[in-house]
């Protein structure tokens, strides 16, 4: 069966893998939690993350540049490279895995949904969708509720 665009990659992904994303999303979420002045530039930062999706779509379309190019004024063996590098691509696009996807992930490349998570928490805590939790001194709660919110 083929796995639904939100849970391909991490399906496929090791479960040590995606339990440190989540600690690191978690950690962050509690980090601004007790610094909330901090929000807003860590969200900039986020809108500016590349997630797995397009890293792979931009090294699949360099590598196959870059294989044409070879292929072309080098040697018609490199026309292999972007054969290989969209097959991949493929493979991708309908498992959610293809050959860089572990390293990329052990790396820290994170899905859109895991992103979306670590955003949409820390606009509970901001405030942006209205009081959440309990007392506003119990920053710990406050951070969890946050990152139950999100992933609704």
């Amino acid at each position: 069966m083929i796995p639904s665009t939100v849970e391909r990659v991490p399906q496929s992904t090791s479960s040590e893998v995606n339990l440190r994303i989540e600690a690191q999303i978690a950690e962050s979420v509690r980090q601004h939690a007790e610094h909330p002045e901090a929000i807003d530039h860590h969200l900039q930062e986020l809108n500016r993350e590349w997630d797995i999706e397009r890293t792979l779509e931009a090294n699949a379309s360099a590598l196959g540049f870059i294989g044409v190019m070879l292929g072309a004024f080098a040697s018609p063996w490199w026309l292999l490279l972007p054969a290989i590098v969209t097959a991949f691509l493929f493979q991708h696009a309908i498992q959610g895995w293809c050959p860089p996807v572990p390293i990329l992930r052990r790396l820290g490349f994170r899905t859109e949904r895991e992103i979306d998570i670590e955003r949409n928490a820390l606009k509970v805590l901001r405030g942006d969708y209205g009081a959440i939790g309990p007392d506003v001194r119990d920053h710990d709660t406050r951070a969890s509720h946050a990152l139950q919110a999100a992933r609704l």
